[in-house]
């Protein structure tokens, strides 16, 4: 059974930096795409960054030149460095993995509290 294991989340003031981290295991299929989202109060969740199986990425606009995602195939983990945090970007933070073969799983969430 697949299992998705967040961590890197916490409080920190604004213009400091978390790294976030998305282990999956369970499964010896390959994974295709990563993600990670995110979810304010009262909020839809929201996409904010993309890597594909080679590598690509893309970025929800207004982290870009902030934020940057990153993937260990062998560790079949991904990771969510954010840099330049405001308070906006408070919200819990999922991962999301997409398998070639079991489809798509989510990770439990992980806080991230910026404050002012």
């Amino acid at each position: 059974q697949v299992q998705l294991v967040e961590s890197g989340g916490g409080l920190v003031q604004a213009g400091g930096s978390l790294r976030l981290s998305c282990a999956a295991s369970g499964s010896r299929f390959t994974i295709n795409s990563m993600d990670w989202y995110r979810q304010a109060p009262g909020k839809q969740r929201e996409l904010v960054a993309h890597i594909t199986s080679g590598g690509s990425t893309n970025y929800k606009d207004s982290v870009k030149g902030r934020f940057t995602i990153s993937r260990d195939n062998a560790k079949n983990t991904v990771y969510l460095q954010m840099n330049s945090l405001k308070p906006e970007d408070t919200a819990v933070y999922y991962c999301h993995v997409v398998y070639f073969v079991l489809g798509n799983y989510w990770g439990q969430g992980t806080q991230v509290t910026v404050s002012s």
